[in-house]
């Protein structure tokens, strides 16, 4: 298995660990996951593409994280366009925050509506049972995550919308909300680069940030426009702690892309997309879809992505 030298984080060498074969049911792929530690098991929220094109969210659970993944017979959460018209045309790419603040789950997906893909949030106790929240922000707009904790006394949401005028990139903002209902001080946090970089087509947010004593971290994804078509890799930045708007550090150099056979052919050749990632005892992992088709596992110590973004 290729593992380039100097990259932080390392492939599961059994990849991938969850396949459409592994659904109790039939689907076309099953990629883009959620992911969370819960009770001592790791938690998955998958998005799950069926054979029309339109996708659902279903949960897995593993005890050890890897492997033996038990997987739900039925969706967790449905498209239901008759209540909720923004999601006609599916559910997708799940993250998930723990609000202490409110003793619930925040899923923070993108509802795929007629008008375009938006963010949409929907609150849980149990990953059985979701309340609904509708849309947070209107169409174009996707790659959303929620912080765990309130700046001074107001939520903070990054996410990705989608300039209407294509002469302009798509790059990563951040809104503030009293209530998680009504948002606004919009900025953008992380602008795609000019030029030839790894991530001058346009970013946008991985997994939630997640909460160091050197920062917020936040893994995004950057995307690279080439003759054969767009490459998707990964990079870090770090977020001051107090005030997120402000960007403390921004790697360089991409910090994962695709490599293997399973990253580079699929539906959706050459991307590796994370939405989830969990931490323990100073161990990363990672898991990320792969060419929207399958959903992998790679690790990393916590100090050396931070060593690499700083």
């Amino acid at each position: 298995m290729y593992q380039p030298e100097g990259f932080v984080f390392i492939r599961y060498e059994h990849n991938p660990i969850i396949t459409v074969k592994d659904l109790p049911y039939p689907a076309n792929s099953v990629f883009n996951a959620g992911a969370i530690t819960c009770d001592g098991d790791t938690l998955l929220l998958l998005r799950v593409e069926d054979r029309r094109g339109i996708s659902h969210l279903t949960v897995a659970r593993s005890t050890d994280g890897i492997t033996d993944w038990t997987i739900e017979d039925r969706p967790a959460l449905a498209p239901e366009p008759e209540r909720h018209p923004e999601e006609l045309w599916g559910l997708e790419d799940p993250r998930i925050t723990y609000l202490e603040e409110l003793g619930k789950w925040a899923v923070v997906y993108t509802a795929y509506s007629k008008a375009g893909p938006l963010v949409a949030l929907a609150y849980t106790a149990n990953f059985r049972t979701f309340e609904r929240q509708g849309p947070v922000m209107p169409p174009e707009d996707k790659d959303a995550a929620l912080f765990p904790e309130t700046f001074d006394g107001r939520w903070a949401l990054i996410h990705r919308p989608t300039p209407a005028d294509t002469r302009y990139k798509a790059g990563i903002w951040i809104s503030f909300s009293p209530d998680l209902r009504h948002w606004g001080d919009h900025q953008v946090l992380l602008p795609a680069r000019d030029g030839g970089w790894w991530d001058s087509k346009k970013v946008g947010i991985g997994p939630p940030p997640l909460k160091t004593s050197r920062g917020w971290l936040m893994l995004y994804h950057g995307v690279r426009g080439t003759a054969a078509g767009d490459i998707y890799r990964l990079g870090l930045a770090l977020l001051d702690l107090q005030d997120p708007r402000k960007v403390v550090a921004r790697s360089e150099e991409w910090v994962f892309g695709p490599a293997e056979k399973y990253e580079r052919e699929g539906d959706v050749a050459y991307v590796v997309f994370p939405c989830g990632w969990t931490l323990r005892d100073g161990q990363v992992r990672l898991y990320y879809g792969a060419s929207d088709m399958c959903i992998c596992l790679a690790t990393a110590r916590l100090d050396d992505l931070l060593a690499a973004v700083l």
